[in-house]
């Protein structure tokens, strides 16, 4: 799902327990190559909903969730940001770290 303004950011992560935000930028390569491994990865997760944001429209994002360069991957759990990744990402050591955090919180539910 596409997220067009901070007001639909904001209302992303309040009504998904699971928000996973991936903020990207036009020129990056990093992003455009890591982004299908990203959501191929999630298909595991079907608890966990994915937003996509780009910085240049969303501007605002940049400040609140202090981002400097781009891909920025960050899960938000009830609100909450639990793992934030930037840049470099090694699809593994993320996968790792969310399923983790899937498990006790679905496991609550």
């Amino acid at each position: 799902m596409e997220l067009h303004s901070i007001e639909e950011v904001n209302n992303f992560i309040k009504n998904n327990e699971l928000a996973f935000l991936y903020v990207t930028m036009p020129s990056c390569s990093v992003c455009q190559g890591l982004r299908p491994q990203i959501e191929s990865m999630l298909e595991q997760y079907p608890h966990i909903k994915m937003g996509l944001i780009d910085a240049s429209i969303v501007e605002e994002v940049r400040g609140k969730f202090s981002i400097f360069t781009a891909p920025v991957l960050l899960l938000f759990i009830n609100g909450r940001e639990y793992i934030r990744e930037a840049r470099i990402v090694h699809t593994q050591v993320l996968d790792k770290k969310i399923n983790r955090l899937y498990k006790n919180v679905v496991d609550q539910n």
